[in-house]
């Protein structure tokens, strides 16, 4: 066992040291104007096609009656809602100038409209929860996958055809 931890110390002992001495990664993320903006909202784009042409494969396929591909449907489903939700907000903050957004300390941020109207800002403030979409999404890809992987593994073991 000693040498196990031995080796366990020489190769984690670095990342955890690493890890400690991190600043702070934040989760919003400022684009480069103007081409930054545009080549993330085509990767948005491109991604909602990869998802609608994997949910229409799934379809043609008669895949979707095994519970892992309902999975990856499902999750394909939400990745397509998150990106159409995340280009959303990309285009409020960027390209509408409808909203007018600052920091008031480090936790909070201050959304004003420059329309006047209040649902324009509680639109953006609940598309900005995008993660209702994308966490949920991720789980069901992992679900799907790692369903999809024990029925394999089963059919495999019993010399059976999928």
């Amino acid at each position: 066992m000693k040498p196990f931890v031995r080796k366990l110390t020489i190769f984690a002992g670095p990342f955890i040291v690493f890890l400690l001495l991190a600043g702070p990664a934040w989760a919003t993320q400022k684009h480069g104007q103007p081409e930054g903006l545009y080549v993330h909202q085509m990767a948005h784009i491109f991604f909602i096609i990869s998802m609608g042409i994997l949910e229409f494969w799934l379809r043609q396929r008669n895949l979707t009656n095994e519970r892992g591909w309902k999975y990856l449907q499902l999750a394909a489903v939400l990745f397509i809602l998150w990106n159409i939700d995340a280009a959303l907000v990309h285009l409020m903050e960027e390209h509408l100038n409808v909203l007018g957004i600052s920091r008031i300390d480090f936790w909070h941020l201050k959304i004003e409209n420059t329309q006047g109207q209040d649902a324009i800002s509680l639109i953006y403030y609940f598309l900005k929860m995008d993660h209702l979409l994308c966490v949920p999404a991720m789980f069901c890809l992992y679900y799907g996958l790692k369903t999809i992987l024990k029925n394999t593994a089963l059919v495999d073991r019993e010399g059976g055809d999928a």
